[in-house]
């Protein structure tokens, strides 16, 4: 049996901009690294066996302090990175709706089957994702890493249809506490979106 903590990294300055962050590699804010520290806070008695995350340096910077209050290594792969959203990288809403309207209402239809123009399929998305937490094995685990990929892989473990994901989670705040319990093959849903304090 394992758990798996799955947090969103701290808030970062394309995100209090409303721009989508995939692959992009952008700096916390000062609301995001202190996100971090009170995850750190939380990680110090949370009883962890490890902390997994991201290459991507919000997630990176965003796990360092969990995993040195918690007195484990961090391991970092690189299949815990976000969605490439290819054309959408770096734009907002609007800006979409200028460059490309057909394209980006096609993707709000069914986001899983009409990915952004450019940008990564998400099936293949979530299994790369979830290939990386099968792999975690025994004790409770911290994983920092994306909305997108955690919400992909999330509908994936519970059987939600992957296109439903944005509307059946539509949520998931920078530095919240999501826990799965696999147990044989299967997940259990502990907690969602829930604040460390």
């Amino acid at each position: 049996m394992t758990d798996l903590v799955l947090v969103r990294h701290g808030q970062t300055v394309w995100h209090a901009e409303n721009r989508y962050a995939g692959v992009s590699d952008i700096a916390l804010t000062d609301e995001g690294l202190r996100q971090a520290e009170r995850l750190a806070v939380w990680a110090k008695s949370a009883e962890l066996d490890a902390v997994w995350c991201s290459t991507l340096s919000r997630a990176r910077i965003t796990a360092e302090a969990a995993a040195q209050a918690a007195g484990v290594d961090l391991r970092v792969d690189a299949r815990l990175r976000e969605l490439d959203f290819g054309s959408g990288e770096g734009l907002t809403k609007a800006e979409m709706d200028e460059r490309f309207p057909a394209e980006r209402a096609a993707f709000e239809a069914d986001p899983a089957a009409n990915p952004l123009p450019g940008g990564e399929d998400p099936y293949a998305a979530a299994e790369r994702f979830l290939s990386c937490l099968t792999e975690i094995e025994g004790g409770r685990v911290l994983v920092v890493a994306h909305t997108t990929a955690i919400r992909l892989t999330l509908c994936r473990l519970l059987g939600i249809p992957l296109g439903e994901y944005r509307r059946r989670l539509p949520r998931l705040d920078n530095g919240a506490l999501t826990e799965i319990r696999l147990r044989e093959g299967r997940a259990a849903l502990l907690q969602y979106n829930s604040p460390t304090q």
